[in-house]
C-alpha cells in the first residue's frame, strides 16, 4: 500500500526535555490514521512538525515520496484543537483571506466557500464576526477553511471538540467523505468510540516513544486474550457454575438473552474454544457464545500501562 506521509527517524527536544524519541510512522493514502496517546506523550510536538511550524533535530519527513519542503504547506490541511480565528473580523472576510493564503484564487476561494456554507447551512452567518458565534458555530467555520482547498493530507487534532452530538456526527460523515474522495487523514483525539468507527490505522504515542502501530483490526487479534462471553440455560446454575469454575478461569455477567447463567470464561493462550464447547454443551444448552475482542479504549490502557 502506497503512504501519503512517512515520518522516519524523528526526533525532537526542547532543553532537557525529550518530546518525541526516534519516532517512525507511514500514513497510507485513502485512510484515516489514528494518532493516539496521553497527554504530554509528544503527539502535538509530531503534528508540528509535519505542519512545518517546528523543525526536528533529527529524521527526515516525506510527503507523497518527496522529502517535505515549504509549498507542501498548501497540500497539508490543519486543525489544530485550539482553534485560532481573528475574533473581530467577518466570518467571510477570514475565510477569503485564508484560502488564498492556502493558494486559492479570490474566485475560486468564493466560489468553494459558498458549496460549503451552503452545505452546512450557515450562508447566512457570512457577514458575521466571528465573536458572535458560538464555540461550535465557529469550529465548524474552522473545519471548511481546513478542507476547502483540497488538501491531500489533512490532520485533524480533537476535531469533535465542543460540538454537540448532533453537530459532531456531521463533521465526522464529511471527514470519511472526504476520505472517500481521495484525502488521507490523520485523526488525533482521546475519543477512543470515534476511532473505533473512523480509523483503519494507528500508531500510539507515549512518553515520547512509540510503543504500537498497524492496522486495528490486526492489533486487536494481538491484544485479545482468549476470552469468551458465554450464556447457558441450564437448571442447576450455581452448581454448575461453580463446576465451570473449578476447570476454567470464569466469572458471572450480565445474564444475555435466552440465558440464565451468563459468565466469561478465559481459556490459556494455546488453547483453542472447541474443547470448551463441547465442555459446555455436555452440561447446558449454549445460548450466546462469542470471542471477546478488545476495543480501542482497552487497547490503548493496557498498552500505556504496561509501557509503565
Amino acid at each position: 500500500m502506497e503512504n501519503v506521509l512517512k515520518v522516519d527517524g524523528v526526533s525532537k527536544s526542547y532543553g532537557n526535555f525529550t518530546a518525541l524519541n526516534n519516532i517512525s510512522i507511514a500514513v497510507p493514502k485513502g485512510s484515516v490514521f489514528g494518532l493516539l496517546g496521553p497527554n504530554g506523550a509528544g503527539k502535538t510536538s509530531l503534528i508540528r512538525i509535519v505542519n512545518q511550524i517546528t523543525l526536528p533535530d533529527s529524521g527526515k519527513i516525506y510527503l507523497d515520496g518527496e522529502e517535505l519542503k515549504p509549498d507542501h504547506v498548501h497540500q497539508i490541511g490543519y486543525l489544530p484543537e485550539e482553534r485560532g480565528l481573528y475574533k473581530s473580523m467577518k466570518v467571510g472576510e477570514q475565510a477569503l483571506y485564508l484560502a488564498q493564503l492556502k493558494g486559492l484564487s479570490h474566485s475560486e476561494a468564493k466560489k468553494r466557500l459558498k458549496m460549503w456554507f451552503e452545505k452546512f447551512d450557515i450562508s447566512d452567518w457570512w457577514d458575521k464576526k466571528i465573536q458572535e458565534l458560538s464555540k461550535g458555530m465557529a469550529q465548524k467555520v474552522q473545519f471548511i477553511v481546513t478542507v476547502m482547498h483540497q488538501p491531500k493530507l489533512l490532520i485533524f487534532d480533537e476535531p469533535f471538540s465542543g460540538f454537540d452530538p448532533i453537530n459532531a456526527n456531521l463533521i465526522k460523515d464529511e471527514i470519511l467523505k472526504l476520505r472517500d474522495e481521495g484525502a488521507s487523514i490523520i485523526f488525533s483525539t482521546h475519543r477512543m468510540e470515534s476511532v473505533e468507527e473512523m480509523c483503519e490505522h494507528i500508531a500510539l504515542i507515549n512518553k515520547s516513544n512509540k510503543i504500537l502501530d498497524g492496522k486495528l483490526s490486526d492489533i486487536k487479534l494481538e491484544f485479545k486474550e482468549n476470552k469468551f462471553e458465554v450464556g447457558l440455560q441450564c437448571d442447576n446454575k450455581e452448581e454448575l457454575f461453580n463446576e465451570i469454575k473449578n476447570k476454567f478461569i470464569a466469572e458471572k455477567s450480565t445474564n444475555f438473552n435466552g440465558s440464565n447463567l451468563g459468565m466469561t470464561i478465559q481459556l490459556p493462550q494455546n488453547e483453542g474454544s472447541t474443547g470448551l464447547i463441547k465442555f459446555l454443551n455436555s452440561k447446558a444448552q449454549i445460548t450466546h457464545f462469542t470471542e471477546i475482542i478488545p476495543s480501542a479504549n482497552d487497547i490503548f490502557l493496557k498498552a500505556v500501562a504496561n509501557n509503565g
